[in-house]
């Protein structure tokens, strides 16, 4: 792959808890879907083993509207981009069960998207985005 770029987009109406809670998830998906994003262990000279953490920089990019993030959404998916979401419905649910049903109860075009994350080619990833604000 050319030179990547890993982008989250949170609409910026969310609460303050809720964008870290977003954000955390949504990086969480790309180290899991993508092994090769994954860094080396962390050694202090102490000999002590900390978590690597992922080798490309995470930008998190605001949306001040629903549609900016589903036009961000729909882009990324012509881009052949690979996307995490995070929606609406999501804040409600306890367990992975829950969280497989709730978005299993949508299609992709009435998703109540609150955040998404872009993995990618870094240009497809600029144009997905095209137009967004880093967040603040």
């Amino acid at each position: 792959m050319n030179q990547v770029k890993i982008a989250i987009v949170i609409k910026d109406q969310l609460a303050a808890w809720q964008k870290l809670n977003v954000t955390a998830f949504l990086a969480s998906s790309v180290a899991i879907a993508h092994p090769d994003t994954h860094g080396a262990e962390l050694i202090t000279a102490s000999g002590n083993n900390y978590m690597p953490f992922m080798k490309y920089p995470v930008l998190v990019y605001k949306a001040d509207t629903g549609a900016q993030l589903q036009r961000a959404f729909n882009r990324a998916k012509e881009r052949g981009l690979h996307i995490g979401i995070y929606t609406q419905g999501l804040f409600a649910t306890k367990t992975e069960t829950d969280n497989l049903s709730e978005i299993a109860r949508h299609t992709d075009a009435d998703l109540d998207l609150v955040g998404i994350v872009v993995y990618g080619e870094s240009k497809k990833v600029d144009k997905a985005l095209d137009g967004l604000q880093l967040h603040d």
